[in-house]
């Protein structure tokens, strides 16, 4: 463990009921606070960092708001939003790029987060599972779908097919069951439970467009 690792403030856990357990996690996973994080004094010299050094004290937007926080030069951002930020509705499944547990949004396109440096979104928008809700509570329109479907098992990769399916909706709004399959095949499910969350996933589109049924 580095020396800056050892000042990390790790994700407070906080349990929720089984009756709860998908509305809650799909409004941002298990609740937490936002940590604080600590960095060596030194790593900054009279307000600027040292000559040569890779800046590691950003500002990153993130659902709406910028946050200020230490990174490393190589460091993901599904580590920074889970372990600096709090944000741990942002799963890591593979952690290389091929689950799509840790999909976020960058200026509203589905990315790995597992794969994507920090610094390299320091001028764009991120967002995650749990900026979806509106700040009353109300659900988007694909989380709300997945509660009225009851569309996942154990729930681990449903932030990132939320994540996903969110994203494409905003280019295809209008899409047919097959397309939706196709936006979201980047996604993995360990349970293997693929037309249940196609159903939930398709309803939540049908909620987007205001579409009801009887």
């Amino acid at each position: 463990m580095s020396h800056d690792d050892a000042h990390r403030l790790h994700d407070v856990p906080a349990s929720v009921s089984r009756r709860n357990f998908i509305k809650g996690v799909i409004a941002g996973g298990a609740g937490v606070s936002t940590a604080a994080y600590l960095f060596r004094s030194g790593t900054l010299v009279s307000g600027q960092a040292r000559t040569g050094a890779v800046e590691r004290l950003i500002t990153l937007t993130v659902n709406g708001q910028t946050r200020r926080v230490d990174v490393a030069p190589q460091e993901t951002l599904a580590n920074t939003l889970r372990y600096k930020l709090g944000l741990t509705g942002t799963k890591l499944g593979c952690d290389r790029a091929e689950c799509g547990a840790c999909t976020v949004l960058v200026d509203d396109v589905p990315r790995y987060s597992c794969s994507v440096l920090t610094h390299s979104v320091r001028t764009k928008k991120v967002q995650t599972i749990e900026g979806l809700a509106d700040p009353d509570g109300t659900l988007h329109p694909v989380q709300a779908g997945v509660v009225l479907e009851q569309g996942f098992q154990c729930a681990f990769c449903m932030s990132g097919f939320i994540m996903a399916t969110v994203g494409y909706l905003k280019k295809h709004p209008s899409p047919t069951r097959e397309e939706l399959a196709h936006g979201v095949s980047g996604n993995l499910c360990r349970c293997q439970d693929y037309d249940k969350i196609l159903t939930a996933l398709h309803r939540g589109s049908e909620l987007a467009r205001g579409v009801t049924r009887g």
